[in-house]
């Protein structure tokens, strides 16, 4: 350090001049008063405070002691349960509808006999229908949904079973007639007659789904085979002529019986450009 400024420098910058002052000791020793000023103004705060609220707690304390607490009377009350309200009663039963009577006309089977007895009504056949037969006379509405029982023969106790009408065509039966094999034998079968007037539909251009109706009897012949839709082109041709010339049906069931029923079938073709 030179001459001239060794009476102005700091003891520090003199003892520490040739040496590395950021070591660190060099900085401690030049903030040391700082620090110590710091620490003396925040200790002083602090016991600042702590005075301060000491004299606040006492203040508080006399306050508190002079209060008077007012101790309100309480009276008890007694408070009855509420008894809980009576169950609703259930409503009242509907009233009591007898059904209608029905009409009931007495009929016994005829009996040869030497004298007629004149006291006895005859009724015609005629008169007996959608009426309910029994043993006696009853006045009332038709019950033409009433199915009669099977007249029984009162001497010898044998009921009579249920006539076959052969000639009836069922609408709609338990279990529709089909084609022997089932869905897919009738599959093949169709597929094989396209396949042999492939050349006839592909002319005639037409291509579409045809329903047939047809009559099913009772031992798988089919009969009136006529076409619902796509009536004139071949397609309608050739499907009523499959149906007509091919093999018999297994007959439609109902209660259990075979029975002679219309059956509903469709073909569907599809041009192979479409």
């Amino acid at each position: 350090m030179e001459a001239n400024k060794i009476l102005n420098a700091d003891i520090l910058d003199i003892i520490f001049e040739h040496m590395n002052k950021d070591y660190g000791a060099y900085e401690l020793r030049k903030g040391y008063n700082k620090r110590l000023r710091n620490a003396l103004l925040i200790t002083a705060l602090a016991a600042l405070l702590l005075i301060l609220g000491m004299v606040l707690s006492r203040i508080l304390a006399k306050y508190r002691s002079h209060t008077k607490e007012q101790v309100a009377d309480v009276t008890l009350v007694d408070v009855k349960d509420k008894a809980p309200p009576p169950p609703t009663p259930p409503p009242p039963p509907p009233p009591k509808v007898e059904p209608p009577k029905i009409e009931i006309k007495s009929f016994t089977p005829p009996k040869i006999v030497d004298q007629p007895d004149e006291k006895k009504e005859v009724k015609k056949v005629d008169d007996l229908d959608n009426t309910t037969i029994g043993h006696i006379d009853q006045t009332g509405i038709k019950a033409p949904d009433v199915v009669n029982p099977p007249k029984v023969d009162q001497e010898s106790k044998v009921v009579a079973a249920p006539s076959d009408d052969d000639n009836k065509v069922f609408t709609k039966v338990e279990i529709e007639a089909k084609f022997p094999g089932g869905d897919a034998a009738w599959g093949d079968y169709v597929k094989k007659a396209i396949i042999t007037h492939m050349d006839e539909l592909q002319e005639d251009g037409k291509s579409g789904t045809c329903e047939v109706q047809f009559i099913v009897d009772k031992d798988g012949n089919v009969s009136d085979v006529q076409a619902l839709t796509m009536q004139g082109s071949k397609l309608a041709e050739i499907a009523v002529n499959v149906i007509r010339r091919g093999p018999k049906w297994e007959a439609a069931q109902q209660n259990g019986r075979k029975v002679k029923a219309f059956r509903r079938q469709k073909i569907t073709f599809q041009m192979p450009d479409e």
